[in-house]
């Protein structure tokens, strides 16, 4: 059975937006559960263990990133669809898998002490198995994504952290520290193998293949890079944090990070997840490929507008409820890490779009002004102790990636942009707003304007935004016309 056959065209409209909704439901529950695990893990143990927990997911990161030649995307992307392909990239995920274990486990000891936890090597090296379980985790869960079938994906990524979840107090009653996160972690990698298995129409295969490794090469080298470049972005202020201001400061950013990230997360995965298999089909279609292209940019734009404005209405409130006192500190830094999230995301819609179309290194060029920023904020942190000021300075290099990203979209991607600037001006006027919003006790001139004001502007230019993605609303549009012609 061939993996392009999807049905006529007008069947394939009227079930797009059950499958998009399908896709955002999976990945929104997926993420759910796991900020819903760490906000669990976080109440119940000390700010500091949290700070060591914290260290086990750039830990994995730093050893995943050594070897990672974007497997998944190229399942999606590629135009070669058969089972012996596919067994040889199993058998490369799986080698690098083997790589990525050894190297975390002997660095074990080094990862510690550089980050001054000597005591908790040993879970380092137990971590190591995480690498060889998900090296085994089966491709095939991808490759039907090219024909927008979601469900082995969603089954994959969300029942494994549902059942890590509920694990979590046992293994609090267990162990009562930093162990809780690590166990958890282990469970839930375990599981996502089983599951990626067990819903995989092809049998899983292993083996290796010159060509089709040179084949990956050719193609994943510029994401290895990146990958390099976006551990650097995910966790090199954590890193920063942990080493130079302690355990406990790194525990409240390391949370901040995360209930920022996570719904970005969310949505940029279902983005590229909904338009890559589309943008990858039309990629040689200018006609198709244009419009599709700039709706994908400005869903992301949208997105990381959304989660500013969220924030902006519901971080201080949600920070209090479900963390408590022993986070108060994170309060003050919620918008400022709205803001720095929200301008990774405006980067995500570009690197789609260069993927489709094979230009892999258009990311890593918009990562790297990020990864420029990371000395400064280095010596911002041994210099002033200042979290807020390494924030602004991780947020310039942010600014710097999007500008060459929309460049690099435009000249080595051949998309035309001019008609995104409404969108791209209602969003700057909005991240203005907030950055006043997250400011007002600091600015005197602003101590006449009520902060709800602020709040109620970043609201009407969300709705700006909105009103002037037009490749969007003309795409879905184009959506509904089809679905009831069907």
């Amino acid at each position: 059975m061939s993996v392009e056959q999807e049905g006529p065209p007008t069947q394939r409209g009227g079930g797009l937006f059950g499958k998009a909704f399908l896709l955002l439901s999976g990945n929104a529950a997926s993420s759910l559960l796991s900020l819903v695990r760490n906000l669990l893990i976080a109440r119940l143990i000390p700010v500091e263990d949290y700070g060591v927990a914290a260290t086990f997911a750039a830990a994995m990161s730093f050893v995943e990133m050594l070897s990672a030649f974007g497997l998944q995307q190229q399942v999606i992307q590629s135009k070669q669809q058969d089972t012996k392909w596919q067994s040889a990239l199993q058998g490369f995920q799986f080698a690098r898998a083997v790589l990525s274990a050894l190297v975390l486990f002997f660095s074990a000891g080094f990862i510690a002490d550089f980050l001054g936890v000597p005591e908790v090597a040993w879970a380092y090296q137990v971590l190591a198995i995480a690498p060889l379980l998900n090296g085994l985790v089966h491709l095939d869960i991808y490759r039907l994504n090219r024909s927008m079938r979601y469900g082995p994906m969603i089954l994959t990524m969300t029942v494994p952290v549902l059942v890590s979840l509920v694990a979590v107090w046992p293994l609090y009653m267990m162990f009562g520290d930093y162990r809780v996160m690590l166990y958890a972690i282990l469970i839930q990698m375990g599981l996502m193998m089983v599951i990626s298995i067990l819903t995989a129409e092809r049998a899983l295969r292993l083996s290796l293949d010159r060509d089709v490794i040179g084949q990956v090469v050719r193609f994943g080298w510029p994401l290895l890079i990146n990958n390099i470049l976006i551990f650097a972005v995910l966790n090199g202020e954590k890193i920063v944090v942990g080493r130079e201001l302690g355990m406990a400061v790194l525990g409240v950013f390391a949370m901040g990070f995360t209930l920022t990230l996570t719904p970005t997360m969310v949505l940029a995965k279902s983005v590229q997840s909904f338009f890559l298999p589309q943008l990858s089909k039309a990629q040689d279609d200018d006609a198709r490929f244009q419009p599709l292209a700039r709706a994908t940019i400005e869903a992301n734009f949208f997105n990381g507008a959304l989660l500013v404005v969220g924030v902006v209405l519901l971080g201080e409130i949600f920070v209090t409820l479900a963390l408590g006192d022993k986070y108060a500190a994170l309060v003050p830094l919620m918008v400022w890490l709205a803001i720095l999230q929200a301008m990774r995301v405006f980067k995500a819609g570009g690197a789609v779009v260069s993927l489709a179309r094979a230009k892999t290194e258009n990311a890593m060029v918009a990562n790297s002004f990020r990864v420029l920023s990371l000395p400064l904020s280095w010596w911002a942190a041994v210099e002033t102790g200042d979290l807020l000021l390494v924030i602004w300075i991780a947020t310039a290099g942010e600014m710097c990636g999007v500008i060459a990203s929309l460049v690099l979209t435009r000249w080595r991607a051949g998309v035309a942009l001019a008609r995104l600037w409404p969108v791209v001006g209602s969003v700057i006027a909005l991240l203005a707003t907030a950055a006043l919003f997250a400011a007002h006790g600091d600015i005197a001139a602003l101590a006449s304007v009520p902060r709800w004001t602020l709040a109620a502007l970043c609201v009407a230019l969300l709705g700006l935004c909105a009103l002037t993605m037009r490749d969007t609303k003309a795409y879905l549009k184009s959506r509904k016309r089809k679905t009831q012609a069907a």
